[in-house]
């Protein structure tokens, strides 16, 4: 009975087969013409032969050997461009549709894989699980040629064959250890693989932190920590393939042998010719030459490994939509009995929330406290695990995904700069809001004037843009400005501000009216002093709901904002911090 892992694997081949439905048939075509002639071709020859020895004119036979040549050949390079054709085509639609359910995942894909993990099954696992219909033709040729080498010497004789079946099954049942063997160390090595990928994806995302530590020696190891497994594995494949080949190596000769002393009896009994004898020697060798066989079963355990890898990242379920659209109202936001967990651990439990319409609320904690999980939460960026999130009456999972998008605005700690230039990661996501929007976006984020200052203004393109942390947050606060709609959450989004900066964003964000509810994660006492009232996290519930300047007077909510001013915050912990 296969596992859900295996039949999402074979389900994933299969669609990638019938993909190249044509090109496979056709492949399946060119091979068997391949095939075919091969067989024709040891025929021919003994014909010839037996021409000449009879003295009669082999011309024809010659030249029917010659065609069959040029024939195999063209064939073989038709083939091998199909080949190669298929793979990269396929694995262009492998990427595609992986890269695609990635990004309708969200950040649930991420956090299951690491970054570089991931980038490794997109980029070299699906390269791999790509040459899968190649693959699947080319088997079916090289079991064609053993099968109709068999064949043929059943037709020459009927002896022949039953010599040569008689020692078929060891072989089948070299190829079955071969192929079981292969595929638990191939299985092994892309996983090795991917984890270092993930580890020096994180290096490379920390290498500001390894330098400032000195510990470029013991992050190096640390990355390189699984490469003697890897190597192993790499190793155990080689000695797999090579155990195989050298145990159909040392059985294929006596089943020749025993081919060759039955034709040769055959012979003394004036039962074949010269040129069946030739022909029949031919056909043993075909019949018996399980290297091409055992060349393409490691391609396949390969590609089956490979699209295994591939199936784990489409078995996440996408995040679904409804089809239901906000009533008229100004964004009242409502958790009830929300319930979240993250790597085995209840980070909110049972969290009950309410921010009436147009207010701002500011969410404060000690590190690991929840706060950028709820806002992730708030927004539909995650789902709860029990619960229901609520904007203005609606539950978030019935609401289109356009109608989501539209009425929640985002900004982060270290926001993602998406887009060919400034203006467009102003305006990223859709509908994108017009020029004179990102412009007073912008303003309202005091991020105009260094834009301005750009060599080339709102057109400057980011890569050229040396931008600093405080920089970057304000044109992703001014992206959330420029969404409109009815609810907008900044997580941390005002951390990398000077003071002044942050008193202007602050107004400008508490002018935007009565129309909007925002909920802002904070670290700091004064953005939390501008907040209409406080949502106080700890222990994954709230602890208080109250204003700044009362809960001020504990000395345990003055004790979270002082772990956040000599910490780096919650994000890192709780996986949600960043964009």
């Amino acid at each position: 009975m296969p596992t859900t892992e295996q039949a999402a694997q074979r389900r994933l081949l299969t669609e990638s087969t019938r993909y190249n439905t044509g090109r496979c048939l056709v492949l399946c075509l060119l091979s068997l013409a391949g095939t075919g002639a091969g067989l024709l071709l040891p025929l021919a020859i003994g014909r010839a032969l037996d021409a000449v020895l009879a003295g009669n004119d082999a011309t024809g036979w010659v030249l029917w050997c010659a065609a069959l040549v040029g024939l195999m050949a063209a064939l073989d390079a038709g083939e091998e461009v199909l080949s190669a054709t298929t793979a990269a085509r396929t694995t262009l639609w492998l990427r595609g549709r992986l890269v695609r359910h990635v990004l309708a995942v969200g950040p649930r894909a991420t956090a299951r894989f690491p970054a570089g993990d991931l980038v490794a099954r997109l980029v070299g696992n699906a390269a791999q699980a790509g040459t899968a219909p190649a693959v699947l033709a080319g088997l079916f040729a090289a079991v064609a040629a053993p099968v109709g080498a068999v064949v043929a010497l059943g037709l020459i004789d009927f002896w022949l064959a039953a010599v040569f079946l008689g020692g078929a099954p060891v072989l089948v049942l070299l190829l079955r250890a071969f192929t079981r063997a292969s595929s638990d160390c191939v299985a092994q090595y892309q996983t090795i693989q991917g984890d270092i990928a993930g580890r020096l994806t994180e290096a490379i995302g920390g290498a500001r932190t390894i330098a400032a530590a000195h510990t470029e020696r013991k992050e190096a190891a640390r990355v390189l920590a699984p490469l003697p497994e890897l190597a192993r594995q790499g190793v155990r494949m080689w000695h797999v393939q090579a155990r195989s080949q050298a145990q159909a190596v040392a059985l294929a000769p006596l089943l020749q042998i025993g081919v060759v002393a039955m034709a040769c009896y055959l012979i003394l009994q004036h039962r074949l010719s010269v040129g069946e004898l030739l022909a029949a020697i031919r056909y043993a060798a075909l019949a018996t030459g399980v290297g091409v066989l055992v060349g393409q079963l490691g391609g396949l355990v390969r590609a089956k490994a490979s699209a295994g890898r591939l199936a784990e990242v489409q078995e996440i379920p996408a995040t679904r939509h409804g089809d239901a659209r906000l009533p008229a109202g100004k964004g009242a936001l409502e958790l009830r009995g929300v319930t979240a967990r993250r790597g085995g651990r209840t980070v909110l439990d049972g969290v009950d929330l309410t921010v009436p319409g147009g207010r701002t609320v500011a969410v404060v904690g000690r590190s690991g406290a929840g706060k950028s999980l709820l806002a992730a939460l708030a927004g539909r960026l995650a789902d709860p695990d029990q619960g229901t999130v609520l904007l203005d009456g609606v539950p978030l999972g019935n609401l289109t995904r356009a109608e989501l998008r539209r009425h929640i605005g985002y900004a982060f700690e270290r926001p993602a700069l998406l887009g060919a230039t400034i203006e467009d990661t102003i305006g990223f996501g859709e509908p994108r809001p017009t020029r004179d929007s990102v412009r007073r976006a912008a303003d309202a984020a005091c991020a105009d004037g260094f834009v301005r200052s750009l060599p080339e203004g709102y057109a400057t393109t980011c890569t050229a843009a040396p931008l600093s942390g405080g920089e970057a947050q304000r044109l992703g606060l001014a992206r959330a400005f420029a969404r409109g709609g009815r609810l907008m959450i900044l997580d941390d989004a005002l951390s990398s501000l000077d003071t002044v900066t942050e008193h202007r964003v602050a107004e400008a964000l508490l002018r935007t009216g009565p129309s909007r509810t925002r909920l802002i994660v904070a670290h700091r006492a004064a953005t939390a002093a501008r907040a209409d009232a406080v949502a106080w996290l700890e222990g994954g519930r709230i602890r208080a709901f109250d204003a700044h300047e009362r809960l001020w007077q504990l000395p345990d909510y003055r004790g979270a904002f002082e772990q956040q001013e000599d910490g780096d915050g919650d994000g890192a912990e709780e996986g949600e911090g960043g964009e």
